[in-house]
């Protein structure tokens, strides 16, 4: 392997051992055991394991929001837009996904590149929903006064529900969380109620 395909395949590694026992509990013997090496490998092309967690992080998470920027080209419709942003936010689709934001957002006091890395990514998604809501303002196909604002409790909503979902799915089921945040969002921006739910578009 070149260096930077023997630097992706540790950061493959770490991913699928974070998938399995979490960020906490992932360490360079792990990630070694992973791949059939030794943890010296690891070390060699990661000054630490900060590094390397943040890194795989950032591997899920962003292709996460390339997907979901990609899927919103698709329409120069605000409505639809919008629409298409709730079917691509997939934090709580699956178990796994949902749970590496959960130990991100745990782990990151402990570890500053993780915790650089995720606010960066929520940042992200946090301006991607402000800029489809000015959009729709200015279009006049939307009301809102504060999109910066209603931007962040819609991403907020979404994270706690999502973890509901995941935590507690007894109690809170998916399809009853991405209704009420799309529910929460129709009411902020003066929608028609059920409206992004029937314009959004199924290209995942």
């Amino acid at each position: 392997m070149t260096p930077a395909e023997r630097r992706a395949a540790i950061v493959d590694a770490t991913l699928a051992v974070m998938v399995r026992q979490g960020i906490a509990a992932t360490t360079a013997r792990d990630v070694a055991a992973e791949m059939g090496t030794s943890s010296g490998l690891i070390h060699h092309y990661f000054a630490s394991m900060d590094e390397l967690l943040a890194e795989a992080f950032d591997w899920v998470a962003s292709d996460d929001l390339a997907r979901t920027v990609g899927a919103l080209d698709a329409s120069d419709d605000p409505v639809e837009r919008l629409a298409i942003f709730f079917a691509f936010y997939n934090r709580a689709d699956e178990d796994w996904g949902m749970q590496l934001w959960l130990d991100a957002w745990s782990e990151a006091a402990r570890r500053p590149a993780l915790q650089q890395t995720s606010r960066r990514l929520n940042v992200a998604w946090h301006s991607l929903v402000a800029d489809l809501l000015r959009a729709g303002v200015g279009s006049g196909a939307m009301t809102c006064d504060e999109p910066d604002a209603v931007a962040w409790q819609i991403i907020s909503l979404l994270d706690g529900l999502a973890l509901q979902a995941v935590a507690h799915a007894d109690l809170v089921a998916r399809d009853d969380a991405n209704s009420w945040a799309r529910g929460y969002a129709e009411d902020q921006l003066a929608l028609e109620r059920g409206v992004l739910r029937s314009r959004a578009t199924d290209r995942r």
